[in-house]
């Protein structure tokens, strides 16, 4: 941790960027190029990359033509109060946020107050060194890790949330399918929430009380970007 502020302990909840990253595809999503070196003075670098590598942010236009960009989404939308559902026990290749699972946290902590991202640690993180295990295709291509139930993420809207992130590539976990529905994306996105994908180091955040940072690159057209995700815990 590294205090900040005075007043509080920050936690990087973002993944390192390079070429081994996880991606939905399993191909690499990030290259880098050196462009110009040091013998010739200083260093310049070009980046390669899929907008959705790593820890990042989709907006709603990543699912809807008229949606919110990245560059649209309000400061006061990305800096906001953090709440982390540990189902870290229950981990399990086809594990969903339940709503059960939500009422089980008010329960215990409150309800989910508005204008807050709901962060689901699962324990998924353990398999980020290792692609395959990360995205754990069976014999029939689909992939198995956890995710949200859709009926979790309607409940999530009810309490009206900023959004919503998980410690794997996709809320939509298993509900992953060929035909490409994913029921969790079209209800945050389509109700003008945002998405954080794969999120680092949930393990170290608290359950309550702790703020989040979530600050995409401010991309005029973004669907989708890259980030920097940092939580904020109170000292």
């Amino acid at each position: 941790m590294t205090r900040v502020l005075g007043q509080f302990e920050a936690i990087d909840l973002t993944h390192v960027l390079d070429h081994t990253a996880p991606t939905w595809t399993g191909s690499c999503g990030f290259k880098h190029e050196v462009k110009m070196d040091y013998d010739q003075g200083v260093r310049v670098l070009s980046y390669k990359c899929h907008a959705g590598v790593g820890t990042h942010m989709d907006a709603p236009a990543h699912f809807f033509k008229d949606g919110a960009v990245i560059a649209d989404i309000a400061l006061d939308q990305m800096i906001v109060p953090a709440c982390v559902l540990d189902l870290s026990r229950k981990m399990d290749g086809d594990l969903f946020v339940m709503p059960e699972d939500i009422l089980e946290y008010e329960k215990k902590w409150g309800r989910i107050e508005a204008n807050a991202l709901v962060l689901a640690y699962t324990g998924w993180e353990k398999y980020w060194k290792d692609p395959d295990r990360y995205r754990n295709v069976d014999a029939k291509g689909k992939m198995h890790f956890p995710g949200f139930h859709v009926r979790a993420a309607e409940l999530l809207l009810k309490r009206d949330i900023a959004g919503i992130g998980i410690d794997t590539l996709s809320p939509d976990g298993s509900n992953n399918k060929p035909e490409n529905k994913f029921p969790v994306h079209e209800v945050i996105l389509g109700a003008g929430k945002y998405i954080i994908e794969n999120v680092a180091h949930l393990s170290k955040m608290p359950a309550k009380g702790a703020f989040a940072l979530a600050l995409p690159l401010k991309i005029a057209v973004g669907a989708e970007a890259p980030m920097r995700l940092v939580g904020l815990i109170p000292c």
